[in-house]
């Protein structure tokens, strides 16, 4: 194939997945700014290797591991910084856009509580509507993982949020 087929099958890939990258990076990160640059950047890096993405079963399933892996780089150098200059961090509250509500603000300040691995389970499970082998092959690790986690991750939503909440954001996942 010619550089320049690879180059518009590249950018077909990146126009129908860029926005749903960006959206996983917000949830796993909590960070509506840093979100495009995660999914620009692991972009950037399925185009360095295009050649062998692009014959892959399912290159958005490894596009989605690059953001995971990025977005947990993220997380903890955000952390180790924090620590370093040993400041107190407190959330501020989210300005919004269109027509999000205060329960949605709820689940994203919930969700950032959850670590990482649990987080990453329950946005991939429920707000993505993976599959749990969909799910495992993002994050690099076994179907029975994901569903411990994605217990664990939504027994503790429940705790933060209450039953009701995590009530219905199971059923909003099965009504899709």
């Amino acid at each position: 194939m010619l550089l320049d087929d690879a180059a518009a099958e590249f950018h077909d890939f990146f126009e129908r997945h860029h926005t749903e990258l960006a959206r996983l990076a917000h949830l796993l990160t909590g960070e509506k700014d840093a979100a495009d640059d995660l999914a620009a950047d692991a972009l950037v890096a399925l185009w360095q290797r295009w050649d062998r993405m692009r014959a892959a079963q399912h290159p958005v399933a490894y596009a989605r591991g690059v953001v995971a892996n990025l977005a947990r780089e993220r997380i903890r150098s955000t952390v180790r910084e924090r620590r370093r200059v040993a400041l107190f961090w407190s959330r501020s509250t989210e300005v919004v856009d269109g027509p999000d509500v205060a329960g949605v603000l709820d689940v994203r300040a919930a969700l950032t509580r959850l670590p990482f691995r649990k987080r990453a389970c329950v946005v991939l499970r429920h707000a993505f509507d993976l599959s749990e082998k969909d799910t495992a092959a993002a994050l690099g690790i076994s179907v029975g993982t994901v569903k411990s986690q994605t217990s664990k991750g939504m027994a503790e939503l429940e705790r933060l949020l209450g039953a009701e909440a995590v009530g219905v954001l199971a059923a909003g996942r099965r009504n899709r």
